[in-house]
């Protein structure tokens, strides 16, 4: 079975919102997924909190042979970076001292 990880489209006219999930390859756009991984809302403003990934679960999914679609590819890419960031920014916090 070939899986890919891609976009579920959820939402309505004008609101789009989409899932992103492990899914076999034949399946349409919209089919039976094996496993929901994140969400991705192009509508909110703040673009830091549009994607929220399960990176354990993709990093699963890709050793075990799943391709990203393209347009995924860059979100778990840019969705790294943040959660990189972040975890070198939080230690830097100096403790108090008594």
């Amino acid at each position: 079975m070939a899986v890919r990880i891609r976009m579920k489209q959820m939402g309505r006219k004008h609101r789009p919102y989409y899932r992103i999930v492990a899914i076999d390859a034949r399946q349409p756009r919209d089919g039976r997924v094996i496993e929901e991984l994140g969400s991705y809302d192009p509508m909110v403003k703040n673009t830091e909190e549009r994607v929220k990934l399960n990176l354990e679960r993709v990093d699963y999914w890709t050793s075990v042979g799943a391709q990203p679609s393209e347009h995924v590819a860059v979100l778990i890419k840019k969705y790294r970076k943040k959660v990189q960031k972040q975890a070198t920014a939080a230690p830097t916090a100096p403790t108090p001292t008594a």
